[in-house]
């Protein structure tokens, strides 16, 4: 069950906004029937207005402009159809045959190629190929595993309001940016130290988003402990800051300092989206965790 945003009437198939992220009953699921923020992006021509209401049922697909879902729909089928909408699991699935070829490497060529191949190396800033390849790289199996479930469940609430287009641009640069940062950080501060992977860094940036565009929304830490959003986001950046500054960046294997950068480029992007009218929907049906570790284990 879930609850109109607008009168508040409880429905068993609710109809989901794809503009505004609103949640409302059949009565109120046009967009001119809950004063949705959308209205305003209404572009008319010659030939008439036209507005494409982005609306479906909670269980069903939608389609989308291509101005609005970043990768349009490709008529022909093909891979832009598959990843229409669907970055998060594309990035799901890089993530998992990342990890494959990483133990292929390891057992085949052994520690040094795996790390020129995967991770991103304070020593080796100039192979800049890591800097993309050492965000789906994962540093062991509880690893990857923390981070597939925390973007499974927080990827798709945020690639439905962006469109696929950016959520790839905050997904991959807030990772790119973060893992960087680590390792500038760490030079800083401690001296050469230990190579970063992992996608943390923009999991946590993804979760940056949520947190402005619904701080409320309700999650279970580990599936069991509810809570908002809101002290989840505040106790991972408590940690962060108190580690990274007060026992060093990457303080137990974990890379604490692009936890904290990518974070905060999602705190600052959703900023904007919601200046711009962008949310989220106030009922999250599955459980969602934490994002895992960074750094290398």
């Amino acid at each position: 069950m879930a609850t109109c945003d607008v009168c508040g009437t409880e429905v068993d198939m609710p109809y989901e906004c794809h503009r505004c992220g609103g949640t409302f009953c059949s009565e109120h699921r046009l967009p001119e029937r809950h004063d949705c923020p959308g209205l305003n992006q209404y572009s008319g021509s010659a030939g008439g207005g036209r507005f494409d209401s982005d609306f479906g049922s909670s269980g069903g697909r939608t389609t989308r402009s291509a101005d609005t879902a970043g990768f349009g729909p490709d008529p022909q089928g093909g891979l832009r159809a598959y990843v229409h909408n669907n970055m998060t699991y594309v990035f799901l699935v890089m993530m998992w045959l990342t990890f494959g070829l990483q133990l292929l490497v390891s057992s085949l060529q052994g520690p040094a190629v795996h790390d020129a191949l995967f991770v991103l190396e304070p020593t080796a800033l100039g192979q800049v190929w890591t800097w993309v390849t050492a965000i789906f790289a994962h540093g062991g199996i509880n690893h990857i595993i923390v981070n597939s479930i925390a973007l499974y469940f927080f990827g798709p609430l945020v690639e439905r309001r962006v469109g696929s287009r950016n959520f790839a641009a905050l997904f991959l640069g807030a990772g790119v940016v973060a893992g960087l940062a680590h390792v500038l950080f760490d030079l800083l501060t401690a001296g050469v130290g230990p190579g970063v992977l992992g996608a943390s860094g923009a999991v946590l940036a993804i979760m940056g988003v949520l947190t402005i565009l619904n701080p409320d929304l309700r999650v279970l830490l580990f599936f069991v402990i509810p809570m908002p959003l809101w002290v989840l986001t505040l106790g991972f950046a408590a940690i962060s800051i108190l580690i990274s500054f007060g026992v060093g960046p990457g303080a137990g294997g974990v890379a604490h300092f692009a936890h904290l950068v990518g974070l905060l480029i999602g705190l600052a992007y959703g900023q904007r989206l919601k200046q711009q009218g962008v949310n989220v929907p106030n009922q999250m049906r599955l459980g969602g965790g934490p994002g895992g570790p960074g750094g290398r284990f």
